[in-house]
């Protein structure tokens, strides 16, 4: 926040104004918005410079101020403050104290920095990166703030390296379900992300698209039944007629479908989750979704075959 600011009082004259603002400018390097204000300096408004020199007889300005103005508290946050003035188109936006007084302005240029910050933050946490990277940073430092996620990846691939043990006998007697293993984890880890990415960027920008959490997942659900259909048939219709082992092309179809609806809802549940217990929501797009995703498709995946091939 910057203190230094036009502000001109609510009684004064367009005279008097003007020649305030003339004396005040000296120290601003561009005046964007002048502020209206009481005698006890509580913002009541916003003043408009063509007003001022269109109608210059005015005896009192209290007539040509803009109420309807847009404020942020002294305790508001950095991202508020963005998705403010990104909602509104502002260049400019009053500071003001509990009861109102005015305390400060922030401008544009301030705020592409706190949007460029928290961008570059967001796209860490989706890569699995939990700590800030400089490019002074050594090579023990960048290590380390990868660590935690690839921590979980790695007792992710474990979890689901035994479930593929628990089911080695499947595997022993159609060895070709293996070959589509890598196909279900890679769509149900690509829709978790997309889901979650969707939702993260709604939260991040303030969007009020939907007024419900059920609304949101009805929305996403609907669109997860739409593309699982779709690749579920493709798959269907690709094993169909290059495969042959009409039981293995159920269990494929039917399993892809499952995971990717599932993937797609707990990819919307998971960032209105962490958002409602103020968490960042960011940590959901990355190789949290994805793992977990990869483990819960292994174990449809086997419990599907298992059913159609009646392996006990």
């Amino acid at each position: 926040m910057a203190k230094e600011l036009v502000a001109v009082n609510e009684n004064w004259t367009v005279q008097t104004c003007l020649k305030e603002i003339s004396i005040q400018a000296e120290d601003i390097d561009e005046i964007y918005y002048v502020y209206v204000v009481d005698d006890n300096f509580v913002l009541k408004g916003v003043l408009s410079l063509k007003m001022l020199i269109m109608k210059p007889t005015l005896t009192v300005i209290k007539s040509m101020v803009t109420e309807d103005v847009h404020f942020v508290r002294t305790d508001a946050s950095q991202e508020e403050v963005a998705q403010i003035m990104e909602k509104y188109d502002l260049v400019a936006l009053p500071v003001v104290d509990q009861i109102g007084r005015l305390k400060g302005r922030i401008t544009i240029d301030d705020v592409l920095d706190i949007i460029r910050e928290e961008a570059d933050k967001d796209y860490q946490m989706a890569s699995g990166i939990s700590g800030d990277v400089d490019a002074g940073d050594n090579v023990f430092q960048r290590a380390w703030i990868r660590i935690p996620w690839l921590f979980i990846g790695m007792v992710g691939g474990i979890i689901g390296a035994g479930v593929l043990g628990s089911h080695s006998s499947q595997l022993e007697q159609i060895p070709a379900m293996a070959f589509f293993i890598p196909l279900i984890a890679a769509m149900a880890g690509n829709v978790g992300v997309q889901s979650s990415s969707i939702i993260v960027q709604s939260i991040a920008s303030g969007t009020r698209n939907f007024d419900s959490v059920g609304r949101k997942l009805f929305k996403e659900l609907t669109v997860a039944f739409s593309i699982a259909f779709l690749f579920a048939t493709l798959i269907f219709v690709y094993n169909y007629f290059f495969n042959g082992n009409m039981r293995l092309t159920y269990s494929v179809s039917i399993t892809l479908f499952i995971v990717m609806i599932f993937a797609s809802v707990f990819g919307t549940v998971i960032p209105l989750v962490l958002n409602k217990f103020k968490i960042d929501p960011a940590v959901a797009t990355g190789p949290f979704i994805t793992t977990t995703n990869d483990i819960l498709g292994l174990l449809i995946y086997m419990t599907v075959a298992q059913m159609f091939f009646k392996i006990l």
